[in-house]
């Protein structure tokens, strides 16, 4: 069974184009929860274009108190603190990970400038950096997830900074299954190699990236995914079939229902 993790970041966007706390990340949350979530993830940004640090903070207080379910902060280790009239606005993604202990990391390397997240690390050149961060979850007990592509060099590399797990970045898949759906074989071998061989070095394997209803089923066919986290197909979903419903088709994809 592959765990679901909703990401919420596309509600906080939504809720930031007006003044006040509507729609409640909470709010949604808890209904993504109580259909059948079994994760909520986050990804705060310095700029908090979406999900903002007292999210972080509520989200994790509330989510700590439900046995079954957990909790994911995603982001950028590096990237920059930023202040405002002397005053921390966002004080770091360790920062946020120290504070609030969440179930999982996962460690991405975007950058302020990207629309969203694009590509995996490149463990040649940001591997020594990423080790003292790794190890610092580890005295944290904090599952570490690195967001990488699917490349055997790369994941080989992970394996020696003893990383708990990998995120598949699934953006290439999910962009040829929508422009050649009948002609994914090649791109599914490269995954499914990348997944298999994960796995026999002893990291599990979790995927995201423009996962959706259509091209889901196939991806999970590939091998052992431990989790996926969706977002924006997810919201884009709820548009149509509401919130609730959204997450019960999400789920049963990935619990093989």
């Amino acid at each position: 069974m592959t765990q679901l993790s909703v990401n919420l970041n596309k509600i906080a966007l939504l809720r930031n184009s007006r003044e006040g706390d509507y729609p409640s990340v909470l709010a949604f949350a808890k209904l993504a929860i109580e259909a059948g979530a079994d994760g909520i993830t986050v990804h705060p940004r310095p700029d908090q274009r979406h999900i903002r640090v007292d999210d972080v903070y509520t989200l994790s207080d509330y989510i700590r108190t439900i046995d079954h379910v957990e909790f994911n902060i995603e982001g950028n280790p590096f990237a920059e603190t930023r202040h405002k009239n002397n005053t921390s606005t966002y004080p770091g993604l360790m920062k946020l990970i120290e504070d609030t202990r969440p179930d999982q990391a996962t460690l991405v390397p975007d950058s302020n400038q990207q629309l969203t997240s694009d590509h995996g690390f490149n463990l040649h050149r940001d591997g020594e950096r990423l080790r003292p961060i790794l190890e610092k979850l580890r005295q944290l007990q904090v599952r570490s997830s690195l967001f990488m592509d699917p490349d055997l060099e790369q994941i080989a590399l992970a394996n020696t900074l003893n990383v708990d797990r990998i995120e598949l970045y699934t953006g290439p898949y999910a962009h040829a299954y929508r422009h050649a759906p009948d002609d994914i074989s090649d791109n599914l071998n490269r995954y499914h190699t990348a997944c298999t061989y994960a796995n026999s070095i002893g990291i599990q394997v979790n995927a995201g990236h423009d996962l959706n209803l259509h091209n889901l089923k196939a991806f999970l066919e590939i091998g052992d995914i431990a989790e996926v986290s969706i977002g924006h197909a997810l919201t884009v979903d709820a548009l149509l079939m509401g919130y609730k419903q959204a997450i019960v088709n999400y789920s049963s994809l990935c619990h093989h229902l």
